[in-house]
């Protein structure tokens, strides 16, 4: 069965806005929740919400904001409870889950690809390839997870000094791919290449980016945070993003334009 519409919504600032937001809300609402109450169950609420999410997703016949950034939230929330747990519980250095994350998902974008040919979100129209999309979000999430707290806390940089790294690598990688992308103005194909590599890129940066700044607010300034408390970042980030997909649902800036008619 063949999708009729697309799954996903177009890359605009507001999608990097939301994605940002949503990054640092699983940040703090998973630490929040962690701390809270029992982590093993805060992990499986996390577990469930995270499920029933997708289940969600993968029901609607077209991309819906409210439902695809709600599958966003909870995979950020239930990824960064899966990539604690390999450090905190099971006891893995943040180098080596960092490592492995990254592994898992050079073999989910290898096997995307030797299926598909295309790593592109614009080619979200297929199950198969919305399993494949869903597999690489949840693996970014981890990734970014877990490389953020190494350079917190392995590298000794510390929440903020880390979130300025990860903005200057965005923003480093946002100035290579127009430099690029100028260069190649007449090769159509590697400028589609570019773009999709530029995005998954910036992908994966923008987690540690919101998580960073998540914890900078909300732990104690004892650890160097500014000592918000994560309940609290959880509330304001929760309010900040129904206010952005409220307005994305609504004006429908992001929805492909030649789907409007369907």
């Amino acid at each position: 069965m063949v999708y009729a519409l697309r799954k996903v919504p177009q890359i605009t600032v507001f999608f990097w806005i939301v994605k940002v937001i949503t990054t640092a809300l699983g940040e703090s609402t998973s630490d929040f929740l962690v701390y809270s109450i029992n982590p093993y169950v805060a992990v499986g609420i996390g577990a469930l919400a995270f499920a029933l999410a997708l289940l969600l997703q993968f029901r609607c016949q077209r991309y819906n904001a409210w439902i695809y950034w709600l599958a966003v939230t909870m995979v950020a929330v239930f990824g960064t409870m899966g990539a604690d747990i390999l450090h905190i519980v099971i006891g893995i250095p943040y180098l080596y889950t960092t490592i492995f994350f990254a592994i898992v998902l050079v073999i989910i974008f290898i096997l995307w690809y030797s299926l598909e040919r295309t790593l592109s979100i614009h080619s979200i129209t297929t199950p198969r390839r919305e399993m494949f999309y869903w597999l690489t979000v949840m693996a970014t999430f981890a990734l970014g997870t877990a490389a953020g707290d190494m350079t917190a806390f392995t590298l000794n940089l510390g929440f903020l000094s880390s979130g300025l790294l990860f903005a200057a690598l965005i923003a480093l990688v946002a100035i290579l791919h127009y430099a690029v992308k100028g260069w190649l103005s007449e090769h159509h194909q590697h400028q589609a290449r570019n773009s999709v590599l530029t995005f998954w890129f910036t992908y994966i940066l923008t987690r540690p980016l919101g998580a960073s700044f998540a914890d900078w607010f909300g732990k104690s300034r004892a650890v160097g945070g500014l000592g918000w408390g994560d309940g609290i970042v959880s509330l304001i980030l929760t309010i900040l993003l129904v206010g952005f997909v409220w307005y994305l649902a609504l004006t429908r800036i992001d929805v492909d334009r030649s789907t409007l008619k369907n």
